[in-house]
């Protein structure tokens, strides 16, 4: 044992760190069974009934266990300017990125990534999304989603992501239910009498043209309607809203004279 010990590489700083962070952190949610109480451990002991008889009996008592170590309080925070890079990263870095890693894991368990070599689960938005709405400066402020955070909304203006694949957002049930469908229409394609048909539809195609026959009566009855439009835009001939009407001119002296002449 104490060779292997010796044998074995030291840790980094990295490994350290970690090591002393899960060892002063609780359990996640998601491991704890039931709630700790306080445990009355039963000890159990042999007391002899008698020197010559040989009897032993079982006594049962109760010893409660030892309380839990107190909480060790943070020490005070170093200056941010002038501490050196470890205990910048103890005090101001790792106690913020270490919790969103364990949630990140557990996330990653849950999207069944430690068991499939592609999912839509993607570790850089989650763990975005967890640090930005646990931010100390939006303790009342609403959660926001990824997608919804400003700054990625920036972002993904001048560069955008392509499209998730569709095989990666179904889920079980669902890609389930596409195979199975495709399976029994392949099924139903693979039978005699489907044969035929299909057979019989690709030479009527062939012969007949039937796509152009289509084509060709759509073209006509397109035109009917077009013709059919412009009639009806046309405008009809009406009475006109103006009329001409001719004024004569106001008698004169001369023109009385003259119709007298003439009668």
């Amino acid at each position: 044992m104490a060779a292997a010990e010796e044998s074995r590489p030291p840790l980094s700083l990295w490994e350290q760190i970690c090591a002393d962070y899960e060892a002063e952190q609780p359990q996640h949610p998601d491991n704890i069974k039931q709630k700790e109480e306080p445990v009355l451990v039963i000890q159990r002991t042999l007391i002899p009934l008698g020197a010559d008889e040989g009897e032993l009996a079982l006594t049962e008592e109760g010893v409660p266990s030892k309380p839990p170590s107190p909480l060790v309080l943070s020490p005070k925070l170093p200056s941010v300017k002038t501490c050196s890079p470890r205990e910048f990263l103890e005090h101001f870095i790792f106690p913020v990125l270490l919790p969103g890693m364990t949630e990140l894991l557990h996330q990653a368990k849950k999207e069944k990534c430690f068991e499939r070599k592609r999912t839509k689960f993607i570790a850089l938005d989650f763990l975005t999304e967890w640090l930005y709405n646990r931010n100390p400066k939006r303790k009342e402020e609403p959660f926001v989603e990824f997608f919804e955070i400003p700054f990625v909304k920036d972002w993904l203006k001048d560069h955008p992501r392509p499209p998730i694949p569709l095989s990666l957002l179904l889920s079980e049930e669902e890609a389930g239910i596409i195979i199975q469908s495709f399976w029994r229409g392949y099924r139903v394609r693979c039978e005699l009498e489907v044969q035929e048909l299909r057979q019989w539809q690709k030479h009527l195609r062939e012969t007949k043209n039937i796509t152009k026959r289509v084509r060709e009566f759509w073209v006509r009855q397109e035109k009917k309607v077009g013709a059919k439009i412009e009639d009806s835009v046309q405008p009809s001939p009406g009475p006109s809203a103006f009329s001409v009407v001719e004024v004569a001119p106001p008698p004169t002296p001369q023109t009385t004279e003259k119709e007298e002449d003439l009668d």
